[in-house]
């Protein structure tokens, strides 16, 4: 599942002078992914995920 907009990872990464290889998305959207499950299972008792949980 892709959570990451490539495109605009690109631009963003782009303006900085740098070019952005699809491991380096991928990777990203890894990292995203295990962010959301981390602020899910910290905030398994509420049905909101706030900044707190992440």
């Amino acid at each position: 599942m892709d959570l990451i907009v490539k495109s605009k990872v690109k631009e963003y990464l782009k303006k900085k002078g740098k070019r952005t290889s699809l491991e380096a998305i991928e990777a990203l959207n890894r990292e995203v992914l295990l962010l959301c499950d981390k602020a899910a299972k910290r905030a398994k008792d509420v049905g909101t995920i706030k900044e707190r949980h992440v």
